[in-house]
């Protein structure tokens, strides 16, 4: 054990210098600003993992255009009830991302949001069907007000020219069009959060490493830190530990033996995409359009043609396409699956081992093609893609939630928030929605880990976000009141529906 007049203290430890973090951080900053933070990283560079915008499709997940969230029943209606859930966490981040604007915690809005149209695409009279029904069960609903519903060809080659090119139309084609929706570079967006955090005094190491997590009997935590260019070690005593390292919080979590932590595992997918060089076939495809995953694929798997806006440029995606490798981030160790099983959640990973053979024969099917499979691949949303127009990506590396489930396990898509009873640690596992989803998620941590100090905290965090413990699907005007403000603090007037219901803002 160090000599006590070599720990260091702080209020609050936050692990990991993604966009979780650095939400957490600069919330903790507003409402609680006597509170010391430290904040932990092991690279170089903040949002080096997943909250890089190369490594995340920065998508604003909204549910405007994912079709694994509006999932069809067994009677073929629509269910949105998982759309319209992450549609109001969504509207939780615009309203914190708009107050920090004004409040000069952000910068010029365009480096980190942008407005792209958000579109879901389907071919086959089945498919039409299926986005017919959806946009008839989300396009009543108020924070889905203005989606159109498009089955034309003519229509479909004016709005998505690159799409519709060499197309054979005989085959029916539908899109669900939402003209407001977002394109959110999470890498800037969490380096001005930090950016922010470290003027007002926190401390940000980048190249340190946590080792350890022990609890104290007085219920705070020895977090042991090396620096991985000096290889010296710090040990830091905090009262609040955020475990916010992507995939390296699950091993984290287990170091710090809670009891919450027990049966749960992760399974690590890495993210290849395809990344367009050509910039004429990038002029000429301005959206976000996602399709279905391919029958028997996870929903992981959902294909999209995303446009992104990165450093003021454009830039043009299509995957994912998935490979797979033990480790649990992209800058990890081929040794982080197999230290991840433990006794208590070896049955939940060997459940899943059996009940996910769908997820089995998708990883082999995508490791075994080359490049120029993964272009014919593309063949569904640009017909005759060529090769030469495309570079392949490495993505970040998602590591899915695996949960004890009876006997066994079950892998788990979105994220989940896992804090000790005493409020002392908390993480986050798991990725999409993840990144659109942050506000709510750590306000959720707030309010499990902080009950003494979170009704204080109430004003400060309404003023932030003002629908707080509100239902904007269920209050129309409170909805439009915040859409409204939001745009504009955000600049991004001219993208918002109409009240006919018709979105007035096209980019293309």
């Amino acid at each position: 054990m160090p000599n006590a007049a070599k720990i260091e203290k702080t209020d609050v430890v936050l692990i990991g210098a993604g966009i979780m973090s650095a939400t957490l951080g600069a919330l903790l900053r507003q409402v609680q600003p006597d509170w010391s933070i430290t904040v932990f990283e092991r690279l170089d560079a903040a949002a080096a993992e997943s909250s890089d915008p190369w490594n995340n499709a920065g998508t604003g997940h909204s549910a405007l255009c994912e079709l694994n969230y509006t999932p069809r029943n067994a009677d073929g209606s629509v269910e949105i009830t998982k759309a319209v859930d992450i549609n109001e966490r969504f509207q939780v981040s615009r309203q914190f991302w708009s107050y920090a604007v004004e409040s000069g915690i952000l910068a010029e809005p365009s480096n980190f949001i942008n407005p792209i149209p958000h579109v879901s695409f389907t071919h086959g009279a089945d498919g039409v069907e299926y986005l017919r029904k959806r946009h008839a069960a989300l396009a009543k609903h108020p924070l889905f007000e203005g989606m159109e519903f498009i089955d034309d060809a003519a229509e479909f080659s004016t709005r998505l020219p690159l799409m519709a090119k060499g197309r054979d139309f005989s085959e029916p084609v539908a899109l669900n069009w939402t003209d407001y929706g977002t394109d959110i570079d999470f890498g800037e967006l969490t380096k001005e959060l930090l950016a922010y955090l470290g003027a007002s005094g926190a401390d940000i190491a980048f190249g340190h490493e946590v080792r350890n997590l022990t609890k104290q009997s007085d219920g705070s935590w020895l977090v042991k830190v090396r620096n991985t260019r000096t290889r010296q070690t710090r040990v830091i005593n905090a009262k609040f530990v955020f475990v916010g390292a992507g995939g390296g919080a699950l091993p984290l979590l287990q170091k710090a033996g809670i009891k919450e932590i027990a049966g749960f595992g992760g399974f690590p997918v890495s993210g290849l995409f395809l990344r367009c060089t050509n910039p004429d076939l990038i002029a000429q495809h301005e959206a976000k359009v996602y399709g279905q995953a391919s029958v028997g694929a996870p929903p992981m798997s959902v294909p999209h043609l995303d446009t992104r806006v990165i450093n003021g440029d454009r830039g043009l995606l299509f995957g994912p396409y998935a490979g797979w490798t033990p480790k649990f981030l992209k800058d990890g160790k081929y040794t982080d699956l197999f230290k991840s099983v433990k006794p208590n959640n070896l049955f939940s990973m060997l459940g899943v081992g059996v009940t996910e053979m769908g997820l089995v024969k998708y990883l082999v099917s995508e490791l075994a093609k080359s490049q120029a499979g993964r272009v014919d691949a593309m063949d569904e949303f640009i017909p005759r893609a060529d090769g030469k127009d495309w570079d392949l990506i490495i993505a970040g590396q998602r590591v899915q939630v695996i949960r004890r489930k009876g006997a066994g396990g079950v892998l788990e898509l979105g994220t989940a928030v896992v804090a000790a009873e005493d409020g002392t640690i908390a993480g986050l596992l798991g990725a999409s929605p993840g990144a659109s989803t942050c506000v709510s998620a750590m306000m959720d941590v707030m309010k499990k880990c902080f009950p003494g100090e979170f009704g204080s905290w109430e004003p400060k965090l309404k003023e932030m976000v003002p629908s707080l413990g509100s239902r904007l699907s269920e209050n129309q005007a409170l909805y439009r009141e915040v859409w409204d403000w939001s745009n504009k603090a955000l600049r991004l007037e001219s993208n918002t529906p109409t009240a006919s219901g018709v979105a007035s803002h096209a980019l293309v």
